[in-house]
């Protein structure tokens, strides 16, 4: 059974794999880039190229990266590193572009800090609360001050609060 709302979804099968929304992005993305080729051949310069493939092949491609990234696989994340080394093959990706892990990994941070301080953020809810060894001891700093909730099963793991609450966390 797959779960899918629109063209702007995420894909997830019973078992949670993202593998088949990783495929269609892929697949998507690959359109674009044949119309990226297109204007290459006919004289669009690298920088206006490169432009167009940031605004919509990397928007494509890291949509609710938060909401899935935890359940894709080394194989899935293989995926897409291979389809942007791909996408540099042809100079529509920056040098200084950062890979794909950490393009995912800079979007988690970024939504968690806004969640962490924005207690009217829609997730605010399902964080745990303030953890009280943070007041009374001295611990190594953390990028926050929560509770760290019990690991009943490694599919926990994947969901973007409990990643993001483990971050860094040894």
């Amino acid at each position: 059974m797959l779960v899918e709302a629109s063209s702007c979804s995420v894909t997830f099968t019973n078992s949670l794999s993202v593998a088949e929304h990783i495929q269609s992005v892929i697949n998507s993305c690959a359109q674009t880039l044949y119309a990226l080729i297109i204007l290459l051949s006919h004289g669009m310069d690298d920088a206006a190229l490169q432009m167009i493939y940031r605004s919509v092949v990397i928007a494509k491609l890291t949509y609710a990266s938060s909401a899935w990234w935890g359940f894709a696989s080394t194989a899935d994340r293989q995926r897409l590193e291979a389809f942007l080394r791909r996408s540099h093959c042809c100079r529509f990706i920056p040098r200084n572009l950062p890979s794909f892990s950490e393009l995912c990994s800079t979007a988690d941070n970024e939504l968690f800090q806004l969640v962490i301080n924005d207690n009217k953020h829609v997730l605010y809810g399902l964080l745990p609360p303030t953890s009280v060894a943070s007041h009374n001891y001295n611990l190594r700093h953390r990028k926050h001050s929560l509770q760290l909730p019990s690991k009943t099963h490694h599919l926990m793991d994947s969901k973007f609060i409990q990643r993001m609450l483990y971050l860094d966390s040894y």
